[in-house]
């Protein structure tokens, strides 16, 4: 796929020094700071923290209160790691298409009956969370039913049987109740339970130990904790059985979850077409990106593109973010579900571990300020009017009336521009600062060759404007 040379190149652009560098007893110190202040600020009891630099394990810590009279932190205890799991989910539906089993555009219909409209939403809406089912538990607390026992069954009998929100592939809406279905799909077809299904083809290879999160309750475990607005931190009560099935069925440590980023930085455990399948923002109906792929949210955040995931389980939130281009991940869980300490947290530990990104340079400066002048004239052309104070005397020459008036004639009929890139970079020709650009515009590409000068006028020498394949 066309993904992977790029991949491949931004991963080499890191230097490899930074990228194999372990963390100093000050970056430590300062790590061991952020964590600190942010559970003696938030109230929250613990945190466990994993750091993956130059693509392996340098750090794996906990600090706080991980249960009543536990006085260490312990940082091989497992975490409920919530909708973290989604993408443990989504990997499994995407092995057993390896395995020519079932095929992500099959409608859900074929593997489990009696869902709205089952025949028109297909695995990879589930999984993108473009299906339209009714999300069964968007409330940030315990409703009541979730004090009972469930069935994943039970959950679809009472919420996917109900009109659908919107037409599969039309909007993005989360929905856990997507991901009950998903995970009795891989049930019904690996024949097994989807955490055995995991176990075997995930967990084992990668050295993980993942506790399904039902059983990660009671002595020997992290307890999660509630507050009600400002009042006292309190043991929280966990929820019955069943409610977090496929949607969040995971408990594991934050060194091991680590271990599956270092596996999606290096592309090994599942091919690499499947993670990059799962990284790919699922588009609209409409060509809207819903900047989330099959099980992760995929975007750029301050500069840098990331892959990461959240979660909330009873009595805990978790963050993991996995940033592929400079082979680091971060991974926060803690044992509250009020506050922001997980995010302070991530975000306090990548200004730290992260290398800085360059500045600007002064090319990519002028060479985006090139393509803003660029869009400027191909706006007057197309409109016939045309600030000549922008030309230079060879161009104000082969502007004559006859040509800006077929100019305009012909670029106005094809409607506003939709995509305007540059292509290649800039060159230099005849004492001339050569730019070429590519604009998609009434269903047809175009192509723009244009000079300008060097001396900080940027006039245009030249601005032809032709078809393009």
């Amino acid at each position: 796929m066309f993904l992977r040379p790029l991949f491949a190149a931004l991963a080499l652009a890191v230097p490899a020094p930074l990228l194999a560098q372990a963390l100093t007893a000050a970056e430590t110190a300062r790590i061991d700071t952020v964590v600190s202040t942010a559970l003696a600020d938030t109230g929250v009891p613990s945190a466990s923290i994993a750091v993956v630099r130059g693509g392996r394990i340098v750090l794996a810590k906990a600090y706080g209160k991980q249960a009543e009279g536990r006085t260490v932190a312990d940082p091989r205890q497992p975490y409920q790691i919530a909708s973290i799991s989604k993408q443990f989910t989504a990997a499994a539906l995407l092995l057993l298409e390896d395995d020519g089993k079932l095929r992500l555009d099959d409608p859900i219909g074929r593997y489990v009956p009696g869902i709205t409209d089952g025949d028109r939403i297909t695995i990879r809406q589930l999984l993108s969370h473009t299906a339209g089912l009714q999300d069964y538990w968007p409330q940030d607390y315990s409703f009541r039913a979730m004090a009972t026992p469930v069935t994943p069954q039970q959950i679809l009998d009472r919420w996917a049987r109900k009109p659908l929100d919107f037409a599969p592939g039309t909007q993005w809406q989360y929905s856990n109740t997507g991901y009950v279905v998903a995970g009795l799909i891989v049930e019904k077809v690996a024949g097994m339970p989807l955490l055995d299904f995991l176990q075997t083809r995930v967990f084992r290879p990668l050295g993980i130990r993942a506790v399904d999160q039902d059983k990660a309750v009671g002595a020997g475990f992290p307890q999660g904790y509630k507050r009600f607005a400002l009042g006292p931190v309190r043991v929280e009560t966990p929820a019955a059985s069943g409610w977090l099935y496929a949607a969040g069925e995971l408990s594991m440590s934050a060194e091991d979850l680590a271990r599956w980023d270092i596996a999606r930085l290096n592309r090994t455990v599942m091919p690499a077409d499947d993670w990059i399948a799962q990284e790919t923002p699922v588009t609209l109906t409409d060509g809207r990106s819903t900047s989330y792929g099959l099980g992760v949210i995929a975007r750029e955040r301050s500069g840098r593109r990331v892959i990461e995931h959240g979660g909330e389980a009873v009595g805990f939130l978790s963050q993991n973010i996995v940033y592929p281009d400079d082979k680091a991940a971060i991974v926060l869980l803690t044992n509250a579900w009020f506050a922001d300490a997980q995010s302070r947290i991530a975000s306090g530990i990548a200004d730290i571990v992260l290398p800085p990104l360059p500045a600007a340079s002064a090319d990519a400066t002028e060479d985006a300020a090139a393509l803003a002048r660029a869009r400027a004239v191909f706006g007057q052309l197309r409109s016939g009017r045309l600030d000549r104070a922008l030309l230079t005397d060879n161009a104000n020459y082969y502007f004559t009336p006859v040509a800006l008036a077929d100019y305009a004639r012909s670029l106005s009929t094809l409607g506003e521009p939709g995509a305007f890139d540059a292509e290649g970079g800039a060159r230099l020709r005849g004492g001339f600062v050569g730019r070429a650009y590519r604009v998609t515009i009434g269903g047809r590409t175009l192509s723009i060759s244009t000079f300008s000068e060097p001396d900080g006028r940027h006039r245009f020498e030249q601005f032809l404007v032709s078809p393009a394949q």
